[in-house]
């Protein structure tokens, strides 16, 4: 495999989180939050995003998969992968949302399509308010309108791993965001 590219340092990472979870703790000055992570490339956003707000907050964690022919790694790599758009819950939250202050953290958001799934299913369960955190966002791939209320960072469409994100279950643990080149 070649050698990954820093896109993100983890210095930026942690600069940025910290600006978002004060942008959160203002919105939601004196309220409870509950920050639902989604499986499994949020865990470490939501981590250190729950950390450095300064309210009453809670977190909970769904899961989904998205149906298509994926194909190998190295093909994925090359040409990208498109879901047919049909998501599947592989985990609901385990507590209830109705009339409370939902924040959605999301490791990236790619076309839309899964985030505009779990926005609905969220919503079906009566939040006060709902909200939509992305660490990054790569607009240039979006097929359904939809926006994050806390983002990151804008990215070019490049395959990225780290702080979470992986490619074929490897990379995660990486603190910073790093590009793997496409050849």
């Amino acid at each position: 495999m070649t050698e990954l590219k820093v896109l993100l340092s983890r210095d930026e990472i942690a600069k940025r989180v910290n600006e978002l979870a004060a942008e959160i703790t203002r919105d939601f000055a004196g309220e409870a939050v509950i920050f639902v992570g989604v499986l499994k490339g949020a865990a470490i956003f939501l981590a250190d995003l729950s950390r450095a707000v300064k309210l009453d907050a809670t977190f909970d964690f769904i899961g989904v998969s998205s149906y298509g022919n994926r194909p190998s790694p190295p093909q994925e790599l090359k040409a990208g992968w498109d879901s047919t758009g049909e998501v599947k819950l592989t985990k609901d939250v385990d507590q209830s949302m109705q009339g409370k202050n939902i924040v959605l953290v999301e490791d990236i958001l790619d076309t839309g399509l899964t985030l505009t799934y779990l926005k609905k299913l969220l919503e079906a369960h009566q939040p006060r308010r709902l909200k939509i955190a992305a660490l990054l966002d790569k607009p240039s791939r979006r097929k359904m309108p939809i926006q994050g209320d806390y983002v990151g960072f804008q990215i070019p469409d490049e395959f990225v791993v780290g702080y979470g994100l992986d490619y074929a279950e490897r990379y995660r643990n990486l603190a910073d965001i790093c590009i793997i080149p496409r050849e």
